[in-house]
């Protein structure tokens, strides 16, 4: 890997994943994690399920790496759009689906020879080989949304902000890393726009905790990755850049998953 391959893990290990520190407050938010047996019950169903999504990952590569991509594509589309409306409404559709496809498909559709020693890492060969092959077929007709969603936003002024950075961050993307799109992608866009979003709906009382909670949540993941790191480093038998990319992908898989259905799912009546 490149200097900036190392620069952009470690943007989004140390910037973009303390932004899930704030489900905390989402989860009382709904109502969830309020009395102390229910934040219990909430961190231990949150853990659980990520370690769930590790072991299937384990188990399963290929499948469970396309399942990480589809839903990770809907969450980031989502979240970008939730600026202008609520996303899940039949008239966003068109914008939904062109910003969901910007990180999913856009990024290894334009680079599958520079995604595809990614992809053997995570899940070997021939899933690597299976899964950019399904997102080649995708990258025209998406790029396609892509133009019509441009020139819907340019009659609908509301969506006029939000396209342009698509298309700025769409041409960004051809000419740099994906590791390196990626990062400024997650954290630059997703990370401080689902933060600010949550810390701006959160009560003046509770924002002191939450920011606590986000430090305490994303300390002991650092601390929960280097362990693993340094483990399994020591263990031997993968080199150190195989084992970075694992770790922080799989993880990130394990961390989306109680993430999205969190958001997504049980706080959706707060879009």
């Amino acid at each position: 890997m490149s200097s900036w391959d190392y620069i952009a893990i470690a943007g989004i290990l140390i910037a973009g994943v303390p932004h899930g520190g704030f489900d905390g407050a989402v989860a009382r938010r709904t109502g969830w994690a309020i009395l102390k047996r229910s934040t219990l019950a909430f961190h231990a169903s949150y853990v659980l399920l990520a370690a769930l999504v590790a072991v299937a990952w384990l188990s399963a590569p290929g499948i469970i790496l396309a399942l990480f991509l589809f839903i990770s594509a809907i969450h980031f589309g989502s979240s970008d759009i939730r600026s202008v409306t609520k996303p899940w409404q039949w008239q966003c559709f068109l914008p939904l689906t062109a910003h969901s496809g910007l990180v999913c498909i856009a990024i290894p559709g334009l680079h599958p020879e520079l995604v595809l020693p990614l992809f053997n890492i995570l899940v070997g060969e021939t899933n690597a080989l299976e899964i950019l092959g399904g997102i080649g077929y995708l990258i025209v007709p998406w790029l396609l949304v892509v133009i019509v969603y441009l020139v819907y936003a340019s009659l609908v002024k509301e969506w006029w902000r939000s396209a342009v950075l698509l298309g700025i961050l769409l041409m960004m993307f051809f000419w740099l890393d994906p590791l390196v799109s990626f990062a400024i992608y997650f954290c630059f866009v997703h990370s401080p726009q689902h933060s600010l979003r949550i810390w701006r709906s959160l009560a003046p009382n509770d924002q002191r905790r939450c920011f606590l909670e986000a430090a305490a949540y994303t300390t002991t993941a650092w601390i929960i990755a280097l362990l693993l790191m340094a483990w399994l480093h020591t263990a031997g038998g993968i080199d150190f850049d195989s084992l970075l990319i694992q770790l922080t992908f799989i993880g990130l898989a394990s961390l989306t998953v109680p993430h999205m259905i969190l958001v997504d799912m049980i706080d959706r009546q707060n879009d």
